[in-house]
C-alpha cells in the first residue's frame, strides 16, 4: 500500500516491486530492482527515505525516518525479516540480518554486516566490512563491538551519545516518558491527514 504523507507520495521505480500488504508512506524513493516483501513498513515522517538499486527488504522489516534523521540505504543491501532500521546511513552491499536494530545517525560502512539480533546504536559508525556478531552491540564512533553481557562498558560509551537528545530532541534530565510520549504524539498527529495513493 502506498500512502501520501505530508504532501509526499512514494516514488517507486517501475522495475521495483512492493508486496500488496507492505506499506510505503511519504517521501520514499525506491530504486530499480528493489523488492519490498510482505508486511514490511517503510515510513518517512517529515524526512526522506531512499533505497538504492536492488535492495531487498524482507518480511515485517521496519524502515523509518524523521525530519531530523533521514534514512538512506545504498545499492545491493539486504534488510532481514523483523529488522528495525531508522534514520541512519547504510552504504552499499550491507547485510542487516533478522531482528537486527540500527538506530538514528548511525553509519554502516560498505560491505558491513549486522547479524541476527545485532544492534548498532545511535551515532555509531561501523567500519566498512566490519561485522556485528549475533546478538552483539556496536556503539561509538568508531564503533566498538561488544557482547551484550558487557552492559557497563556499552553504557559508558552509549551515555554521551545521548539517545534521548538524538532521537527525541529532549535533554536527558527532562526525558521522562511523559515528555517523550507527548512529543511523539504531537509529531505522529501528522498522519491524521495521510491518504492512500501514489504511483503503482
Amino acid at each position: 500500500m502506498l500512502i501520501e504523507h505530508d504532501g509526499f507520495s512514494p516514488q517507486i521505480d517501475p522495475t521495483a516491486w512492493v508486496a500488496p500488504n507492505a506499506l510505503v508512506c511519504g517521501n520514499v524513493t525506491v530504486g530499480p530492482g528493489c523488492r519490498i516483501l510482505y508486511g514490511a513498513q517503510v515510513v518517512a515522517e517529515s524526512g526522506s527515505i531512499a533505497l538504492g538499486r536492488e535492495c531487498i527488504v524482507l518480511e515485517n522489516a521496519v524502515l523509518r525516518s524523521s525530519a531530523r534523521h533521514p534514512l538512506s540505504i545504498g545499492n545491493h543491501c539486504l534488510v532481514g525479516p523483523q529488522a528495525h532500521v531508522v534514520g541512519c546511513r547504510v552504504e552499499d552491499e550491507v547485510f542487516i540480518a533478522t531482528g537486527a536494530a540500527v538506530f538514528h545517525s548511525a553509519v554502516l560502512g560498505r560491505g558491513s554486516e549486522v547479524r541476527v539480533h545485532g544492534v548498532v546504536h545511535v551515532k555509531s559508525r561501523l567500519a566498512p566490512s566490519e561485522t556485528v556478531p549475533i546478538g552483539w552491540v556496536a556503539v561509538g564512533d568508531p564503533a566498538q563491538v561488544l557482547p551484550p553481557g558487557e552492559h557497563e562498558r556499552i553504557w559508558e560509551i552509549q551515555k554521551p551519545l545521548d539517545f534521548p537528545g538524538t532521537v527525541y530532541g529532549i535533554e536527558r534530565s527532562e526525558a521522562s516518558m511523559e515528555a517523550i510520549t507527548r512529543r511523539l504524539s504531537l509529531a505522529l498527529a501528522s498522519h491524521v491527514t495521510d491518504a492512500e495513493g501514489g504511483p503503482s
